[in-house]
């Protein structure tokens, strides 16, 4: 039995795009900051990275596919948050946003990885952008990281 898992294996330095939406930027703030940070601790230099700020969350799967089809960046990060409010508004952005996101990854073998938050409130969304739930935008670097080897090392 062939077991591959690159969660212990050392990381790969290559070039990675954030898009991340501005709508709830106080939390989106704290997702970027949390895979900044991430992405410094696994050795990532500035020049590896590049982030890109869209409107809101709809705004991140076309901004991602221009990314991917310069065939610069290995993986592309999603960073967002979609909150409930009192219509079905939050419905319609978080099946837009996810089918993009997957469609994308799909159809250009480059990894979209989605950090975006679909809470159902603001104290859900802060608890999983630095508080007590973690930061997911330093889990989704992590995410990128291992999808990135994993798909390097089935491809040789």
């Amino acid at each position: 039995m062939k077991v591959i898992d690159l969660q212990k294996t050392p990381t790969a330095v290559f070039n990675v795009a954030i898009v991340v939406s501005r709508f709830n930027q106080e939390v989106t703030s704290r997702l970027l900051q949390g895979a900044l940070s991430r992405l410094l601790e696994l050795g990532f230099p500035d020049d590896k990275v590049t982030v890109v700020h869209v409107p809101g969350a709809v705004e991140i799967p076309i901004v991602a596919k221009k990314l991917i089809e310069g065939a610069r960046f290995r993986a592309v990060i999603a960073l967002g948050a979609v909150i409930r409010g009192d219509t079905s508004h939050f419905d319609y952005v978080c099946q837009m946003v996810a089918d993009g996101c997957l469609q994308l990854s799909l159809e250009s073998g480059t990894p979209v990885i989605f950090g975006v938050l679909t809470t159902e409130n603001e104290e859900q969304a802060m608890a999983r952008a630095g508080g007590g739930m973690g930061n997911k935008g330093a889990d989704a670097v992590d995410t990128a990281v291992e999808t990135v080897g994993l798909l390097r090392l089935l491809t040789v």
